[in-house]
């Protein structure tokens, strides 16, 4: 049984996690729940938990400072990311210290539950497995062989579920030199038989009908030790693998080259400019541009972990751009098991977006700078903006500026400036405790008296007011889930 603790200083989203999921099918068992990073550390010193689901955003202790701590004290306890926060530098940094998963919970609906877990389980499931085959290999190193062979073959799948029977019979009855090595990933050295060649033909005809499914020629073991080479393969399926999978193409070929490095991190200042690059907007229309960013990200060849929360980043900032203008949001399709599905799924995204954009009566270099617009006013609501200014950063003279703006956006550019002032502001009093001349100031309001007086304008009651009803709501309803 997968023991699991919850924290989140959202009573309501605690609640609601533990009495909704379906932990009972993946073998897993709600043993604790903590308000903060400091009590989720007093219970892991009393019990054992297996699985940690912790938000990022809290107070007394975030949930960087509890990953940091949790990762040297208890280094067996597997991490999931559970927030709202959808900060680019807040995700590296969960992934950097070992999260295995990054879950928006924007995108957390009751459906998807079942979803969810079963791709936290198998990651579990994973990660075991080959830390036990890792402990195993040190135990017999001084049994370790040297392979006197050039070449050897890998099976290998994206699958997290267990293997085909296509290829589990295969396994079971293949008398040449196998070797399991993890969930879905066998290493076999050519047959030495005729009956083995016969058996091996007809699992390369076969591979075809295993969807997931591909067989690796490895070259370049030879002289090498079992350890070196197993370690090797055990990389390659947790780094490249994601990125090098095409069901087009059944049987491959790889070689271990000397110093060669699987999976090598590029830098953080790749990323962040990557990040610039696709948040820009300009890959909608750019064939060159859209082009590169892909090849790009391709290149940096994150852990897939890490990837997928690199895309939630792109799709939250993307609908926040998007909001006025396109009916539908944007969604991240539910499973993405190698690039290539990446890509097919920006490329719908892509072509969504412009089909889109193409019923605007206004043309893509309008809308493009209309969109750079909503995004400078965004990113800098605390700070004195006006239309003047904006209009002139996307180059644009003002008085046209505040026609394209009101077409494109269906808002004149003061009034949506208001509301989304508001909205910032409404987002602070319920999900921070900041005090109310401190939201005033990064909201853009310098007197925090005229800031209460808009807000209660705008909804009614003043922002101490708003607070109070809000968290209450936020209780009754946790109240209503126990």
């Amino acid at each position: 049984m997968i023991r699991v603790i919850v924290v989140d200083d959202d009573k309501l989203v605690r609640k609601g996690l533990i009495s909704a999921m379906p932990w009972d099918d993946f073998g897993m068992e709600v043993v604790g729940e903590a308000s903060n990073g400091e009590k989720a550390l007093e219970f892991l010193a009393e019990n054992e938990v297996d699985l940690m689901l912790t938000d990022l955003s809290m107070p007394v202790m975030s949930g960087i400072d509890l990953m940091r701590i949790a990762r040297k004290k208890y280094p067996h306890t597997h991490i999931v990311v559970l927030t709202l926060h959808q900060d680019f530098e807040y995700i590296q940094e969960a992934m950097r210290l070992g999260a295995i998963d990054y879950i928006a919970k924007v995108q957390l609906e009751k459906e998807r539950f079942e979803e969810v877990l079963g791709r936290i389980h198998n990651r579990i499931m994973e990660q075991d497995q080959l830390s036990n085959k890792n402990n195993k290999g040190q135990r017999d190193r001084q049994d370790d062989e040297v392979f006197s062979i050039d070449h050897g073959y890998v099976l290998i799948s994206m699958n997290r579920v267990s293997a085909s029977n296509r290829v589990r019979n295969w396994v079971s009855s293949y008398n040449g030199s196998l070797k399991e090595l993890g969930l879905n990933l066998f290493f076999c050295l050519p047959p030495s038989s005729s009956e083995g060649e016969r058996l091996f033909e007809s699992l390369e005809k076969e591979m075809d009908a295993c969807s997931d499914w591909a067989m690796i020629k490895l070259s370049g073991i030879v002289n090498r030790t079992t350890e070196e080479v197993y370690g090797w393969i055990r990389e390659y399926k947790d780094k490249d693998f994601f990125y090098d999978y095409n069901p087009t193409v059944k049987v491959m070929g790889k070689s271990i080259g000397a110093g060669e490095s699987v999976g090598e991190v590029r830098a953080e200042e790749s990323m962040t400019l990557l990040k610039s690059n696709w948040e820009a907007l300009e890959w909608i229309y750019q064939d060159t541009l859209y082009r590169r960013n892909l090849d790009e990200l391709k290149h940096l060849h994150l852990p897939q972990a890490k990837l997928i929360g690199f895309l939630y980043v792109l799709v939250d900032r993307w609908n926040h751009l998007f909001v006025k203008i396109i009916p539908a949001t944007v969604q991240l399709q539910d499973s993405l098991d190698s690039w290539q599905q990446v890509e097919v799924w920006i490329d719908q995204t892509r072509d969504h977006i412009r089909h889109v954009l193409g019923r605007i009566e206004f043309s893509p270099e309008v809308i493009m700078c209309i969109m750079k617009a909503v995004d400078l006013l965004q990113e800098g609501l605390e700070q004195q903006i006006t239309a003047t200014d904006i209009a002139k950063r996307v180059n644009m003279s003002r008085s046209y500026f505040s026609q394209c703006f009101k077409g494109i956006v269906g808002d004149n550019f003061n009034h949506y400036l208001r509301q989304a002032r508001m909205e910032k502001a409404k987002h602070y009093l319920l999900y921070s405790n900041k005090t109310i001349s401190w939201i005033a100031n990064n909201v853009g309001y310098e007197d925090d008296k005229y800031f209460s007086r808009s807000f209660r304008e705008q909804t009614g009651m003043l922002p101490s007011e708003y607070r109070v009803i809000a968290q209450e709501g936020r209780d009754m309803s946790a109240n209503e889930i126990e």
